[in-house]
């Protein structure tokens, strides 16, 4: 076996070694590269990085593996579901070439272990997350460890591949992202004008409410007061505490009525009673829980298996009744025989459970007939709430496929080669269009910043050590910066207060960082991030000590509005004075718009909406 073994890793090495030329294939032998994220794209991209013949690959991943994964995530097998992504996926690509050698982690990218000094020592990261947040801390760590970033993203049949290095080419932040869009409480509450502001409704308020946790903590729901809206805020809030009395009642013979007749009948009567309200549309019909009650009995026992046609209003009762009676018995069940504490038990909605979507279904297509909107198939709603656009597979391959060609460019040092690369369907062709990379925006907030380390003595050093012993003496910083950390401001020219406290005192730890924001109104310098390293320092030594001089530009000045598409000297929508298409800017726009799981915050709940695509949750492939 050992002799097979070699012959093996021979005859892999020569034909790899013939493709990519000997220098390129010695250096990928040795290289230590990192990927974050194991889910569409990870996958794809992990089996070409092992194919490839990298020497060490470390990959990183927050998130277990989900039965709606297994369809294109080809790692993972109906046995994996609820293991950890990244665990798993060394286990399954670590066959395809014992000669790699594969570290996974089952941890959030945003750890504290995953610091500055340790994204150095890799050669090249992959991204292939499906989250806004993590996206943007993954392109400041390489640009604080001066390591290139190759950022991936699919969604349905488009993609883009960019190339990222400090100095060199424009950073992820560089152009702005649109933040997720939330509607406002009322409008979900009480003017709903479209199918998804109903599920939104049934998710988020009517099933949290009822089997689980407030809705105030759903971020998809705007709850900001202005003079007009207080009220009708203040009337939302009440229903809200009634229908958690109500919430009290779960398991008698009348739960079913009193949830129903409160969202459906007392609460649309009361909007009803606000004419104002509907003097320019329709107003809402309520229902009558008696009358649907004597139709449901005729309705046929698997309704609810039919997820490809829209319900009737009778098929839609019987489905929220039905649905309502087995999520009330689970949570008994939960209560009688878990260990919560003081902590009532709660549900969560999970798209692949079928007692939580039918009740979300249901509720949804009853509020819709409420307010006269079209109802919509168990299938499209599950789509809706659960984050789903299809992912397709065949996708996720060409944009990791293309990540490893920019990273060939990368490695060889040839950046200039490297381009900018969109993936869009063309009637029933693919479509691949490039664009050279563009430098960086010089009035980008995060890679126009200065970066240096600082190693720290953290029980002597004191803020006032920074202020004076370093930035004013040694850096030549004025009267007039500030100093942020993680936590907010610590010192500026009228908040002294913190000067004699230690940086263990102020909570400044080993691989946290401060940002200095010169503040002078004239020769401005670019911010300061400097990153803490924690060492005990000798007491004869400065409690600070600076690793490297940074070199601090000064701030770009602002130049008047110009005209032919640049504005401040940065080209909008251009590269090299070329506009960039139509259908390029278009998936541009919707690739920066994603947010999904690795490494946010776990939330089943969250549900984040883009409401110019007719409903249609726009996110990244987990």
């Amino acid at each position: 076996m050992p002799g097979n073994n070699a012959l093996m890793a021979t005859g892999r090495d020569r034909h790899a070694s013939k493709s990519l030329g000997t220098t390129l294939h010695a250096r990928i032998k040795k290289a230590r590269v990192l990927l974050v994220g194991a889910g569409g794209i990870g996958c794809e991209l992990l089996k070409n990085l092992v194919l490839t013949g990298y020497g060490e690959i470390h990959i990183v991943d927050l998130d277990t593996i989900d039965l709606s994964n297994l369809n294109r995530q080809f790692l993972f097998r109906n046995e994996h579901i609820k293991k950890s992504k990244a665990l798993v996926a060394k286990e399954s690509a670590g066959r395809f070439n014992p000669n790699v050698k594969i570290e996974a982690y089952h941890d959030n990218i945003k750890d504290h272990m995953f610091n500055v000094a340790w994204f150095k020592t890799f050669e090249i990261v992959f991204n292939a997350l499906d989250n806004l947040e993590a996206r943007r801390h993954v392109n400041k760590m390489c640009l604080a460890a001066d390591v290139p970033l190759v950022e991936s993203g699919t969604t349905g049949f488009n993609g883009q591949v960019q190339v990222i290095r400090k100095g060199k080419t424009q950073c992820y932040d560089c152009t702005p992202k649109d933040a997720p869009k939330s509607f406002p409480v009322c409008t979900i509450r009480s003017t709903p004008s479209q199918p998804i502001h109903c599920i939104v409704w049934a998710k988020s308020y009517l099933f949290t409410e009822i089997f689980g946790t407030s809705e105030d903590d759903a971020p998809e729901l705007d709850h900001s007061e202005d003079s007009e809206n207080a009220k009708e805020i203040e009337n939302l809030r009440n229903e809200a505490q009634a229908l958690k009395r109500i919430r009290g009642s779960m398991g008698s013979e009348d739960f079913a009525q009193l949830v129903f007749n409160k969202v459906f009948k007392e609460d649309i009567d009361r909007l009803r009673s606000m004419e104002d309200m509907w003097k320019t549309r329709k107003p809402p019909t309520a229902l009558d829980y008696q009358t649907l009650l004597q139709k449901a009995g005729n309705i046929e026992k698997n309704i609810a298996q039919k997820d490809q046609v829209e319900w009737t209003v009778n098929e839609n009762f019987a489905v929220f009744v039905d649905s309502l009676r087995r999520l009330s018995d689970r949570m008994e069940e939960t209560r009688a025989n878990a260990d919560t504490g003081n902590s009532p038990p709660i549900l969560t909605f999970d798209k692949d459970d079928v007692d939580t979507l039918d009740f979300v279904a249901a509720s949804a297509n009853l509020r819709s007939i409420v307010f006269g909107i079209d109802v919509r198939s168990k299938f499209d709603i599950k789509q809706m709430a659960g984050n789903i656009i299809p992912a397709i597979a065949t996708t996720n391959a060409m944009t990791a496929s293309i990540c490893v060609l920019q990273a060939f460019k990368v490695m060889r040092e040839e950046l200039n080669k490297a381009k900018m690369v969109f993936l869009a369907p063309n009637g029933t062709e693919r479509r691949l269009t490039t664009e050279a990379l563009s430098p960086p925006n010089p009035s980008c907030p995060v890679c126009s910043v200065a970066q240096s380390t600082i190693v720290v003595d953290a029980k002597r050093a004191t803020l006032n050590d920074l202020v004076e012993g370093l930035l004013r003496l040694k850096l030549g910083y004025g009267e007039e910066f500030t100093i942020n950390s993680e936590v907010g401001v610590l010192y500026d020219p009228e908040e002294d207060a913190n000067l004699p406290k230690t940086f263990i005192e102020l909570g400044l730890k080993n691989d946290s960082s401060i940002t200095i924001i010169d503040d002078a109104d004239e020769d401005t310098r670019v911010d300061l991030v400097l990153h803490i390293s924690e060492q005990e320092l000798g007491s004869e030594a400065q409690p600070i000590d600076l690793t490297q001089q940074p070199d601090i530009p000064l701030k770009p000045k602002v130049a008047s509005p110009a005209t032919n598409g640049l504005t401040n000297g940065v080209t909008n929508g251009a590269t090299n004075g070329l506009k960039r298409t139509a259908d390029q800017a278009g998936l541009e726009d919707e690739l920066v718009k994603k947010k999904g799981k690795v490494a946010a915050k776990p939330d089943n709940d969250i549900v984040v909406i883009d409401d110019t695509n007719d409903g249609i949750i726009l996110i990244d492939d987990d």
